[in-house]
């Protein structure tokens, strides 16, 4: 059942809606959340995103799982199948694709930090970054700067950070070879921290090869394992890619594990001052297992900014 809450802008994760149709069970359009200001349907009009209802999709859950994941069409005006397949495989493939472009903010802008004096400065690069990440960084008492994807090393120097974030982000991380490129630039010169997409484009930079699942890890409650405590992390995840196990620079290790398929879900190049991980760790709203890793970029920062 998708629409039952109702929705709310203020708790929008994105400036506009990226998604151009869901596909449902049920969709209901009520508002018995007390704090939703509009209905889901009359949102997603509002976003011109198609919704459609009354599907199988347990079926489509098991197609996918047994075919991986597709191209798809739909469509209000064209009813036949045939031309709708022809129409969906004349959409460009997931690999290969750089969605981080289309993605992210135009130019840079100020998120203040939740305490009045801001401890460390952030820059934030936006690959497809999410409000609550943003929020999760302030109340740490950072003042980040979200940067467009394209942004060079240099740039981002030049703003003196204590820390870069790289946050998550829609399509093939290895098509976003400008950001790897000035991941490799920082390197050693800054605090850095990566989710999702930011950790694969972590991954490159430190001589690590990513690759396309068969289908993708979505939703809650993906048990990961982190090696170095062994305890398991319940987690939000949302990715078709992972990075592949092997052939990482001297120095960098894998920090975590996901328990239901053994991919890749933490990194870390202590000496570098680097680390990211596959999963959401804001994931609003909720599991917060993982909320500490926001306090763990701080204390990198501060035994970073203690060498220096």
């Amino acid at each position: 059942m998708n629409g039952n809450y109702g929705c709310d802008g203020a708790r929008d994760e994105s400036d506009r809606a990226h998604a151009r149709a869901i596909v449902a069970r049920e969709i209901t359009n009520y508002r018995y959340n007390r704090a939703s200001t509009t209905t889901w349907l009359d949102w997603l009009s509002e976003h011109n995103v198609l919704a459609v209802g009354g599907v199988d999709t347990r079926a489509l859950t098991r197609h996918i799982r047994e075919f991986g994941a597709l191209r798809a069409a739909i469509s209000t005006e064209d009813t036949d199948v045939r031309s709708l397949v022809k129409t969906a495989r004349k959409l460009p493939e997931m690999s290969g694709l750089d969605l981080a472009r289309v993605v992210t903010c135009a130019t840079p802008y100020e998120v203040a930090a939740a305490p009045a004096e801001p401890v460390f400065r952030v820059v934030a690069y936006d690959f497809g970054i999410k409000r609550s990440i943003t929020r999760y960084l302030a109340a740490q008492g950072f003042r980040v700067t979200v940067v467009p994807a394209e942004t060079t090393a240099r740039d981002v120097l030049r703003l003196a950070p204590d820390g870069v974030f790289l946050s998550n982000g829609p399509g093939d991380p290895a098509a976003v070879d400008y950001a790897a490129k000035a991941v490799v630039r920082l390197l050693g010169k800054v605090p850095l921290f990566g989710i999702c997409l930011g950790h694969q484009l972590l991954g490159l930079a430190l001589g690590y090869s990513t690759y396309k699942l068969k289908f993708g890890h979505r939703g809650a409650n993906h048990p990961v394992k982190d090696l170095r405590t062994g305890i398991i992390e319940i987690t939000t995840q949302n990715h078709g890619f992972a990075v592949a196990d092997g052939g990482g620079r001297a120095g960098a290790e894998v920090t975590h594990v996901n328990l239901n398929d053994g991919t890749v879900e933490g990194l870390a190049c202590p000496e570098l001052h680097a680390f990211s991980v596959q999963f959401h760790p804001e994931s609003t709203p909720g599991p917060h297992d993982s909320l500490y890793l926001f306090r763990r970029f701080r204390e990198e920062m501060e035994r970073f900014r203690g060498v220096g």
